[in-house]
Parts: C-alpha cells; sequence; structure tokens
C-alpha cells in the first residue's frame, strides 16, 4: 500500500507515520509512505528523525493549494490521509486568511487531486471543534455543524467539501472528527506543551478566563490508531468521531500539571478569557467503537509519560521557544 500522509511533518501527522513505518499496525509491513509537509511554523522534520531513511519513507516539502505538486504527486498514492490544516485557534481569531486558504482551498484541491489519480480511499482529519459548543451530552456525527471561531468553521468547510465530493462524484472520503490531543512532539502553542515548558522553565503559566472549559482529552496514540482503524474498516463518505474518555476543565488540567511537577498555585496567571470560547466539547464515538475502537492511554498515566518526555527533550523543543520568545 502507498500512502500520502499530508501535514505528515506536524504533530498528529507524524505520530500516525512513526507508527505506520515502526510496525504498529499489524498487516502492512510492507507500506511505503510519501509525507508531505509544507513545513511551517509548526511543521518540523525532527518529529520523522526515527523513521528517516528508513526504506519506503519519502518527504517532500510541499502545499496542498499547488495544483502541479499535486498532478505529481498524487497518483502515485493508493491512499490519501489528509491532516495538513491551520490549528491554532488563537492564530485564527487575530488572522483567518491562511486557515481559508490551507483548510478550505488545500482540502478541495486535494480531493480533486485524488479524483483525478483514482484514488482508492480518502481520510481527512478533522476536530469536534466543528460541532461548536455543548452545554452536556455528547455530539454523535449526524449533529449538526455550527462552528465557532474562524478555525472551526475552516475545518466545517473542508468537511462538508469531503462530504460534496463524496456525494457528488463518488470519492471514497472519510473523515474522522476527534477531541482535544495530547502526546510527544507536541507544537508549543498548545495548553500541554505550553504549560509544562513554562513550569520547567520557573515561568508562570496562562490560564484563560475562569478555567471552566472542558475538553475531552485523547493521546495522540489512540487517535491514530482511530484513523488507521477508519481507513481499514471504516465506511465511504462516513464521519467518525474519536474520543479520549477524559474530561477535565482547563483548571483541573492545569492543577495536575503543578502537581506532576511539584509546582504550586502562585505558578498561574489568569489572563482574558478567548475570543468566542467553546465552553465545553464531547463527543460520542459508539460508531467508532462498533468497528473496535477503545482509548488504550491512562490520562494519568499518558499525562506523566508526556511530562517526562518535555524534560527529556528539550534539545526539541528549546529551539521552538526561543524562536517564539
Amino acid at each position: 500500500m502507498r500512502v500520502l500522509v499530508t501535514g505528515g511533518a506536524g504533530f498528529i501527522g507524524s505520530h500516525y507515520v512513526r507508527s505506520l513505518l515502526l510496525g504498529s499496525y499489524p498487516g502492512h509491513e510492507d507500506v511505503s509512505v510519501t509525507v508531505l509537509d509544507k513545513l511551517t511554523y509548526a511543521g518540523n522534520l525532527g518529529n520523522l528523525a526515527p523513521v528517516t531513511g528508513r526504506p519506503g519513507y519519502t518527504f517532500l516539502r510541499g502545499d496542498i493549494t499547488d495544483t502541479r505538486l499535486l498532478a505529481e504527486v498524487v497518483p502515485q498514492c493508493d491512499v490519501i490521509v489528509n491532516f495538513a490544516a491551520e490549528t491554532h485557534v488563537d492564530r485564527s481569531i487575530t488572522g483567518a486568511g491562511d486557515f481559508v486558504t490551507t483548510n478550505v482551498l488545500g482540502t478541495q484541491r486535494l480531493l480533486e487531486a485524488a479524483l483525478e489519480a483514482d484514488v482508492r480511499t480518502v481520510v481527512h482529519v478533522s476536530t469536534d471543534e466543528v460541532y461548536g459548543s455543548i452545554g452536556e451530552g455528547s455530539w454523535a456525527e449526524d449533529e449538526p455543524l455550527l462552528p465557532n471561531s474562524p478555525y472551526s468553521a475552516t475545518k466545517a468547510g473542508s468537511d462538508l467539501l469531503c462530504r460534496a465530493y463524496h456525494q457528488t462524484y463518488g470519492l471514497d472520503v472519510r473523515v474522522t472528527r476527534c477531541s482535544n490531543n495530547y502526546g510527544p512532539y507536541q507544537y508549543l502553542e498548545k495548553m500541554i506543551p505550553r504549560f509544562v515548558t513554562n513550569l520547567l522553565d520557573g515561568e508562570r503559566v496562562p490560564l484563560y478566563g475562569d478555567g471552566l472549559n472542558v475538553r475531552d482529552w485523547l493521546h495522540v496514540d489512540d487517535h491514530c490508531r482511530g484513523i488507521q482503524l477508519v481507513l481499514e474498516k471504516g465506511s465511504p463518505g462516513e464521519v467518525y468521531n474519536i474520543g479520549g474518555g477524559t474530561e477535565l476543565t482547563n483548571r483541573e488540567l492545569t492543577g495536575l500539571l503543578l502537581a506532576t511537577l511539584g509546582k504550586a498555585w502562585e505558578m498561574v496567571e489568569g489572563v482574558p478569557d478567548r475570543l468566542g470560547h467553546d465552553l465545553r466539547y464531547s463527543v460520542d464515538w459508539s460508531k467508532l467503537r462498533a468497528l473496535g475502537y477503545e482509548p488504550r492511554v491512562d490520562f494519568g498515566d499518558g499525562l506523566a509519560e508526556v511530562v517526562r518526555w518535555y524534560q527529556d527533550n528539550q534539545h526539541w523543543w528549546r529551539p521552538l521557544k526561543q524562536r517564539t520568545a
């Protein structure tokens, strides 16, 4: 099987590539993987160092909006897994243009290239944020899309394009919507790596508003296993939620990080709330469970592992932190 992984040098995409090439998914020992990544601020070739030089691995630097490049690359693959996206909500609030370009236009051009090349299957990786905010209960996949940030609106747009390309042209597109990811190699603007690295450096951590926003936490390894399950057993045109099963307020998560690193609450700095900050996300993943999915990583164990990773891999994150200081 020849797999094109777009956005494969980012946090989640690189984990998927490493897992695929290092034998985490049985039955794919002969897989070849081409990573296509623009290498923006969040893309990092260091994320792919464990598989660089392995048989079947190829890296190409490029943009999914580049139709000429896609016309060359896409026909060489059987399957596409699309992680390529602008993802940080705060950046979308201050400048939505890049999000529209990559998340909407880029997805459309990738789908068009897949259609023209008769690609077997496209798995499009999306987010639970497209549903908006939910006070209680959990979203099923057929809930209406009510995004509240420019980021989530562009992801909703890309999801709808996937639906349209399946409904209109018969393209085998499958969409996954995940809850909040955490794990090693996560870029420092996200909550857990930012808080951990700040605390390691003796710096205070910024907590939005009253800290009562609720998120469901999903280890990146569980997320990628869910994506692979959708690729192997999912149905064309379907959407699959992927959750982690651990709902915490941001305040509770902050407390756990402080305790893990032996820090007091005085290291927390309250900051004005994010514009349009969704109160709670929660997904129902019973549809994926029917295919055999269950999260495996206990959140307490996973969080401790992530903290240790950032403690032990300062060579990876310190240059990033200096760049954004």
